[in-house]
């Protein structure tokens, strides 16, 4: 049976397959720490816990909307207005089964073949194949490491060509935790304007941010960024809903239309009962958010102090997210556990055998000299996996 060629270009997402090889090992008993996934341990917020029970009590179980039900599109449209600035009408938004449907769906609409596609590395995963699936061609942008693994908007220009449609843009980041602030998201902007670029900007971490810093949207920038960028949000991080499956996608019309169409003959809407929770999360659940964020700052700061006393691992701080992306290449050529290492793969590969750490290697965010360990773990998880990787590679 012969596959599509569009498969055979694409991987499947590492993040998941690292999960499932630790969720593998437990399963036999093996004593594994997991910190592989970015998905917050804390419970759902009571007032969408509530709703969402509420909603399977009244029967609220049918089909909706393509778009999403009207009460959800309001509540999203008053989120961003309430927290970015960002005023949309409710046709200008659109609900689907987590962020990473708004995204697929935001490239498909956008790209296609012979277009080229601007993404920031280190970069998510699914960014790339999700490019790819969509005929264009991802053009990877590295970031320094010693820009706080930023681009800038010289560099972004620089790798422009006349086939150049658009830019991804994620921030806080994941890998990195990297923000950026109003001054250099405006830079951004008028290169995207100069050259005519659509902008999809994931702001998934924008509640999640450490030592004072504040967010601030691209869309919110200039009147020419809001025409041209996409929001893409959800509830999965900022609210630990990461099983409702609820994102959403806020933009110009015509696109938000297009990308509406598209949904409509693929998952059609989300979950009605997934709707209804996640309408309640943003209308209800802001303290409950201050308070996760707040422990995810407790927790970052162990994680950094820890790795920083690590032999042959340099770390840049996480502005924001709950990951950190520590730089391993001081330990290339050296014995960890019982092989010799020379990449961000053997390493994560030698701390599962010799550490019982699942952490994801560099290559899947587009380096090979890092690994990322998520934070969105029990205090004790962190403080015993640090002192599993102090035991590895001493």
């Amino acid at each position: 049976m012969k596959l599509a060629d569009r498969i055979a270009g694409i991987e499947l997402s590492p993040t998941f397959r690292i999960n499932a090889a630790a969720r593998a090992l437990a399963a036999r008993g093996v004593d594994v720490l997991d910190f592989s996934v970015g998905e917050p341990d804390f419970p759902t917020p009571p007032a969408a816990k509530q709703a969402g029970k509420a909603a399977i009590d009244g029967d609220v179980t049918k089909y909706t909307a393509n778009e999403g039900t009207a009460e959800l599109r309001a509540a999203i449209v008053a989120k961003l207005a309430r927290d970015n600035g960002l005023t949309y009408d409710p046709e200008c938004v659109l609900a689907s089964p987590g962020a990473k449907s708004s995204l697929f769906c935001a490239v498909m609409a956008l790209f296609g073949p012979g277009d080229e596609v601007l993404v920031p590395a280190p970069y998510w995963v699914s960014y790339p194949e999700q490019i790819r699936l969509s005929g264009a061609t991802p053009v990877i942008v590295p970031a320094r490491e010693r820009n706080g693994f930023k681009v800038t908007a010289r560099e972004l220009e620089a790798r422009c060509t006349p086939r150049s449609r658009g830019l991804i843009l994620n921030y806080p980041s994941n890998p990195t935790g990297a923000c950026y602030d109003a001054e250099e998201l405006k830079a951004i902007a008028e290169v995207a304007r100069r050259l005519d670029l659509t902008i999809i900007a994931d702001e998934i971490y924008e509640k999640l941010l450490f030592d004072g810093r504040t967010f601030a949207s691209i869309a919110s920038v200039s009147p020419d960024a809001f025409a041209r960028t996409v929001v893409v949000n959800g509830v999965s991080k900022t609210f630990a809903m990461t099983g409702w499956r609820l994102g959403y996608a806020a933009g110009p019309k015509a696109i938000v239309g297009a990308m509406a169409k598209l949904q409509s003959h693929t998952t059609s809407h989300p979950a009605s009962i997934s709707q209804v929770a996640a309408a309640a999360a943003l209308n209800e659940s802001e303290p409950d958010v201050r308070r996760m964020a707040a422990r995810f700052a407790e927790r970052r700061e162990v994680v950094v102090g820890g790795i920083a006393g690590l032999p042959g691992i340099t770390l840049v701080p996480p502005a924001g997210a709950f990951y950190v992306y520590p730089n391993v290449s001081g330990l290339f050529g050296r014995r960890v556990g019982g092989r010799i290492v020379s990449s961000g793969q053997d390493v994560a590969e030698a701390l599962l055998e010799a550490a019982r750490i699942a952490v994801v290697p560099g290559e899947a965010f587009g380096t090979a000299e890092h690994v990322r360990l998520s934070f969105a773990c029990s205090m004790t998880q962190i403080r015993e996996g640090l002192a599993r990787m102090k035991a590895a590679l001493a």
